[in-house]
């Protein structure tokens, strides 16, 4: 829930910094829906490039109306016009984004749509212009991009690009303002530039991060959102030492892979906070060897985690939007050196509120977006380490269905019955 508040607050249509550009796609994309319905080719700098000007008729799961069940339905994907590439997807996940926005509670309903943003999928075709990716490769799209030209993909400091930062607003393609998804002539909107809960679908080049062909599509799609934004939170930004303490607050799926990131960086106790107990069992398969309830104390959960770990944890690491967890969060880490890192994102009301001297005494807060990972250029590397068994993926997946059964997948998550329900497409 709380990323999909946060989705929200960053649906300014950011492209309009690139107008310029922006109408150059649109030039380019006129040009090329004039030519024929055939497989055509072009070459860009000495590489030769084929591509499809087809349409593509498949299945979707298509939301008609918010809070309603997803239907399956047939419909038409058009080819990828200017730097975009059409995508054949094989596995899909589910993410609490997606549910957010398909119930539709405090944002302006976009509907019809076709939800999903984790999976795993194959290249089809490419558009003009696309000379990073092929035939063939193997993807994983991801719901933020990287264009590789902005100040935030040159700077080593951030991933929040300027072009394809994610915009939950936006229902069509950058290039040319339209959809790419049709059935019956009607458009459907895609849903953060990925829209993976269709057969094939077409997504900008820079929101692609091309990988290892030998990895398991159906383990490493979920790396495309919540595992990376929590994992990326404790390596890539609260960084602990090796025997240091952390402690991590939501043992939801986010929370866990910021746990599992803690147990990879060799942390001594990685202790969770959650409101409910019967969380812990699970959360020790990802390293967590203490559990803090804050219902079960008469004081403040921040005061309880200082006397267990004689005067704070030196990390801490925050994975649920609630304000008052924030706070906790940050109060708990040790003065002298603690880091605090803050993943959830509150209502857009709450105030942070603590007192000064928390940051005097040398206390760090930070905040992250994706794990501060750059999709491109970072998430290969990641797949790396699940295919060098340095990170653990499939305890996260604890459901798998076919994609006719998307409804159940959906049931699960409202109920939290799963961490991870993985649907293979064509089923």
């Amino acid at each position: 829930m709380y990323l999909g508040r946060f989705l929200l607050l960053l649906s300014l249509p950011l492209y309009i910094h690139h107008h310029g550009q922006r109408q150059r796609h649109i030039s380019h994309s006129e040009n090329t829906t004039k030519r024929s319905l055939i497989i055509s080719s072009f070459s860009i700098l000495g590489r030769h490039v084929e591509y499809s000007g087809q349409v593509i008729k498949c299945k979707a799961a298509v939301a008609w109306e918010a809070g309603k069940p997803l239907v399956i339905e047939e419909v038409e994907v058009a080819p990828p016009q200017v730097n975009e590439v059409r995508v054949k997807i094989l596995f899909t996940s589910l993410c609490h984004t997606d549910v957010y926005f398909w119930e539709a509670k405090g944002q302006t309903p976009l509907f019809p749509r076709i939800f999903g943003h984790e999976a795993g999928g194959i290249v089809e075709s490419v558009g003009e212009g696309v000379t990073e990716l092929k035939p063939g490769d193997h993807v994983l799209p991801i719901f933020t991009g990287e264009c590789g030209e902005c100040r935030h993909c040159k700077s080593e400091e951030s991933n929040m690009c300027d072009l394809l930062r994610i915009n939950t607003d936006r229902g069509v393609m950058l290039s040319d303002g339209k959809t790419r998804f049709s059935k019956d002539g009607q458009p459907i909107y895609h849903f953060v530039g990925t829209s993976t809960f269709s057969e094939y679908t077409v997504i900008h080049v820079g929101c692609l991060a091309k990988i290892n062909p030998a990895a398991p599509l159906d383990k490493v799609c979920v790396l495309s959102c919540g595992i990376s934004t929590g994992l990326g939170a404790t390596l890539n930004v609260a960084k602990p030492k090796k025997g240091q303490s952390v402690a991590v607050f939501g043992m939801g799926a986010v929370g866990l892979a910021a746990a599992e990131g803690a147990r990879m960086a060799g942390a001594s106790r990685i202790i969770g906070v959650d409101l409910h107990s019967s969380r812990f069992e699970e959360a020790k398969k990802f390293g967590v060897t203490e559990f803090v309830n804050p219902k079960d104390h008469d004081k403040p959960v921040q005061e309880v985690i200082a006397e267990m770990t004689d005067g704070g944890v030196d990390r801490a690491v925050e994975c649920t939007g609630s304000i008052q967890a924030m706070i906790s969060a940050f109060e708990c880490v040790h003065d002298g050196w603690g880091v605090a890192v803050l993943v959830g994102v509150p209502s857009k009301d709450d105030l942070f509120k603590t007192h000064p001297i928390n940051l005097l005494n040398e206390r760090t807060l930070k905040g992250t977006f994706f794990g501060n990972y750059k999709p491109r250029s970072d998430i290969p590397d990641v797949v790396e380490k699940y295919m060098n068994k340095e990170l653990e993926l499939d305890k996260f997946i604890t459901h798998s269905l076919s994609f006719s059964e998307i409804n159940k997948a959906f049931d699960y998550m409202l109920h939290a019955q799963a961490i991870r329900c993985i649907m293979t497409m064509g089923g």
